[in-house]
């Protein structure tokens, strides 16, 4: 069984990120990078799937610029087999994403599409979804648990009332929660390793997808600072303040 995992760079969860002057975007100009946590999630539970002998590849996919070489060598030292790089200098939307997978997807032929289910730094939970209704193929998001066997993947998912196990039938995608797992650490053996594995890298020219932004940002500014609270002598003051001042009664 083939597994796809698209993994996606993003600015590294312990950076505070910073707005341009501007509004314009968010400033990652020497700021550290890394793989998107869920995604780190997806590649670890397609590694411990392919050592369960479940599955025989792993390909890890990423796509955008030059630089997300370095996040799919990150996955590939995690344990992926080979990695494809979707080399791209505009800026790519969800549903551009979306589509350059589906043509993955019909040129690799992978039983199971397995990735984050958003990216950090966007915090879409759009390209999953998207990509699942481009190929047809059954999905599962926010998986807390995956058991494949007998043709079909038993998931887990966390709802807002506890827990739904869904059944589906491969090939199918699905999107991962933090608790699927822990990603192992990566050691420095296997970093080496990584920078033998093969890594191939396309366009979408070549794959025959239009990646042309669909959405435009229009302003991006930082929340506004949180006021500082105020002490009230009694009740009846708290109560006058909560409805005149803060209008919520």
């Amino acid at each position: 069984m083939k597994i796809l995992v698209p993994v996606k760079r993003v600015v590294d969860y312990n950076v505070k990120v910073r707005v341009k002057s501007d509004g314009s975007g968010v400033d990652i100009a020497n700021v550290k990078m890394s793989m998107n946590p869920f995604d780190e999630i997806a590649v670890e539970e397609a590694v411990r799937l392919k050592e369960a002998g479940v599955a025989t590849e792993v390909i890890a996919v990423s796509c955008g610029a030059t630089q997300c070489q370095e996040t799919l060598r990150t996955a590939l030292a995690i344990g992926a087999d080979r990695a494809i790089l979707v080399e791209s200098g505009e800026e790519l939307q969800p549903l551009a994403v979306a589509k350059l997978l589906k043509a993955l997807v019909d040129k690799e032929q992978p039983q199971l599409v397995i990735l984050g289910k958003q990216a950090i730094d966007d915090d879409s939970n759009q390209t999953g979804q998207m990509l699942a209704a481009l190929a047809g193929l059954p999905q599962a998001t926010f998986a807390s648990k995956v058991v494949v066997a007998d043709g079909q993947a038993q998931v887990t998912r966390e709802v807002d009332g506890g827990l739904e196990t869904l059944a589906l039938n491969l090939p199918a995608v699905i999107t991962t929660d933090l608790r699927l797992n822990e990603p192992r650490y990566v050691t420095l053996p296997n970093i080496m390793k990584a920078k033998k594995k093969p890594l191939e890298t396309v366009t979408p020219e070549a794959l025959g997808v239009d990646v042309a932004p669909r959405l435009k940002t229009l302003k991006v500014s930082e929340p506004a600072k949180r006021s500082a609270g105020v002490k009230v002598p009694d009740v009846a003051t708290l109560v006058d303040k909560l409805k005149n001042e803060a209008k919520v009664l």
